[in-house]
């Protein structure tokens, strides 16, 4: 499986979209599409997991809690780099983060969070 950038751009805008409308199972969708050979999700700092219950976590814990707003995204080949602006719902409180994707052949999705706490 290739992936082209029009592909990635639309997996990005929907997975953040699915979150934001609380649609675990749409946003859980959008994964599936792209990394029908695996995915791996590292918060960097700590080693790579598994990414399928690492979005299971995530959701359970923050999707009730945060809104994301994209600020910036850049695709070039197989990969992206994204700045996006977690808003604490309720609160003034953001949390900035810098989201690298890395779509390889096979299907396989590679995804790096850097989180700068606020």
């Amino acid at each position: 499986m290739s992936i082209d950038a029009k592909a990635i751009e639309h997996f990005l805008h929907t997975q953040l979209a699915r979150w934001n409308a609380s649609d675990k199972e749409g946003f859980l969708a959008a994964y599936r599409e792209v990394a029908p050979g695996g995915l791996s999700i590292e918060y960097v700092g700590r080693p790579p997991a598994d990414g399928w219950p690492v979005l299971e976590a995530m959701w359970t814990a923050q999707n009730a809690k945060i809104d994301i707003e994209e600020v910036a995204m850049i695709i070039n080949g197989c990969e992206a780099a994204c700045h996006n602006r977690n808003r604490v719902k309720g609160t003034d409180v953001t949390i900035e983060t810098i989201e690298l994707y890395r779509f390889d052949e096979g299907g396989k999705l590679h995804v790096r969070y850097f989180i700068r706490q606020p």
